[in-house]
């Protein structure tokens, strides 16, 4: 058997194409024993398959580098590099993308930070940039974004953009049930093609409608985020709609914490924070979660420091200027009086949830926790709490203000989640956190008893209990 140096047999060749199209690069090499291939692109650093760059390298010695939706920024020289023992090939080719882009203006003047671009092409390749503008002048273009390719229009879509597969149970297989919400049950699953086990809620078509459901991920597909569950594909069969997310088997947020043999209140701040820069991708978005508790807080561990993701948006809704209601079902112990009282709901809301989540994680407790659901809400809206010593022992000032701050009776005094996320005890740059352990056995307490929790009556006659408790009429 001859041992061969790489040699390539047919060289990579130069390409000029459009903007916004595909264009593959080909080789062949051969050598003796099998070459290791790598590509690298304009700046030298090895490509990678990605949703944009796909690379195939096959056992005839023919290699493959696909890239789609071409920009301009892809322009420039690529090599391929073939090594083995006995020596080292290459071969190289420019790509040269033609700029055709046309600027053309789409809002005249708004002063949102999430915009609605009608009239676009299905199929189309866009990109977007921004000026800013002040009495003073009009600020050059942003950088453009990443290249945007909307759907084409031959898919079967329910009219919000979701597309309900049939075959679930030729593609996965059922294995354990993880959790269970108020209208669906989420069960682990592997796919049976890829070996990959993920996470698929099941909402029973008799519990909530089709169009509610597909709300849910509609909402999931527009607001994608690192520190937001990742829905990857939707299902249908006649009896249940099905949602396929990324599994996290990090578990929840409060068990997590109380699963480690010192919780300190630097940790707490982290994973609040965390928790914020969520609801700031959402509220950039113009979407308001609405329920914001513990059971939706879960724990990545696929990364290397753990981090949040929050989940279940079956309630969360995009605001506009068109006042929106939102019906409060079971315990109402993170709903902020809004919700309660049946008074229009804001982004805001949210930033209540979060304050009392602070709350209890750095003391076991709940804030306005009563005897009933009725006297729980009386106190939400009488913004009935305190700090007791016997709980908050040693936590620090600034956690306290921290929470105040969010907790404000009117929606419009609360601060948005970007200026909590500016807050000292929030920030990362904060000297001020108590060094005294926090007790993990009130949390572990909190856990137990939320376990319990299948409520999901509404909470009803609040404003008459209030105008008993309070002598006058909200």
């Amino acid at each position: 058997m001859y041992l061969v140096a790489p040699e390539f047999l047919i060289p990579l060749a130069d390409v000029t194409c459009a903007f916004g199209e595909t264009v593959v690069l080909c080789c062949k090499v051969c050598g003796r024993p099998k070459p290791n291939i790598t590509l690298k692109g304009p700046d030298q650093s090895p490509v990678v398959n990605n949703s944009r760059f796909t690379i195939n390298i096959r056992d005839t010695g023919d290699i493959l580098l696909k890239i789609c939706n071409l920009m301009p920024q892809d322009t420039g020289i690529y090599t391929c590099v073939a090594v083995n023992d006995h020596g080292t090939a290459s071969s190289s080719a420019s790509i040269k993308v033609q700029d055709s882009l046309v600027w053309q203006q789409s809002v005249v003047s708004t002063v949102d930070v999430c915009v609605k671009i009608e009239d676009l092409i299905p199929g189309g390749h866009y990109q977007f940039r921004v000026n800013a503008s002040n009495p003073w002048g009009v600020s050059p273009p942003s950088e453009p974004s990443n290249m945007v390719t909307l759907p084409s229009g031959t898919s079967t879509n329910d009219g919000m953009g979701i597309q309900w597969k049939d075959n679930f149970e030729s593609s996965f297989t059922e294995m354990c049930e993880i959790g269970r919400g108020r209208f669906s049950v989420v069960r682990k699953c592997l796919n049976k093609a890829s070996k990959k086990e993920v996470a698929v809620k099941y909402v029973t078509k008799k519990m909530q409608r089709k169009e509610q459901v597909a709300h849910e991920a509609d909402i999931l597909s527009h607001v994608q985020h690192p520190q937001l569950v990742a829905l990857t594909d939707t299902y249908e069969s006649p009896t249940s709609l099905m949602l396929v997310f990324e599994l996290l088997e990090g578990g929840r947020l409060l068990d997590y914490l109380v699963a480690h043999d010192e919780l300190m209140e630097e940790k707490v701040a982290f994973f609040v924070k965390d928790t914020l820069e969520a609801l700031q991708h959402l509220h950039t978005c113009r979407v308001a979660h609405l329920d914001l508790k513990p059971e939706n807080l879960l724990v990545d561990l696929h990364v290397p420091v753990p981090s949040i993701k929050l989940i279940d948006l079956g309630d969360a809704v995009q605001v506009s200027g068109h006042r929106y209601v939102h019906l409060l079902l079971g315990n109402p112990e993170f709903a902020a009086p809004e919700l309660i009282q049946g008074t229009a709901v804001s982004l805001s809301t949210d930033v209540w949830s979060a304050g009392v989540l602070a709350y209890v994680m750095l003391s076991g407790v709940s804030p306005f926790l009563d005897e009933s659901l009725e006297e729980t809400c009386v106190n939400i809206c009488k913004l009935d709490f305190c700090f007791p010593e016997d709980y908050f022992q040693g936590v620090s000032q600034a956690a306290r203000d921290f929470i105040s701050s969010t907790l404000q009776q009117d929606p419009r005094k609360r601060p948005s989640a970007t200026i909590c996320l500016q807050h000292p005890w929030v920030s990362a740059h904060s000297g001020d956190y108590s060094k005294t352990p926090l007790d993990t056995g009130r949390l572990a307490s909190f856990i137990d008893r939320r376990r319990q929790l299948h409520d999901v009556r509404p909470v009803t006659n609040i404003k008459g209990l209030l105008t008993s408790s309070m002598g006058h009429t909200l």
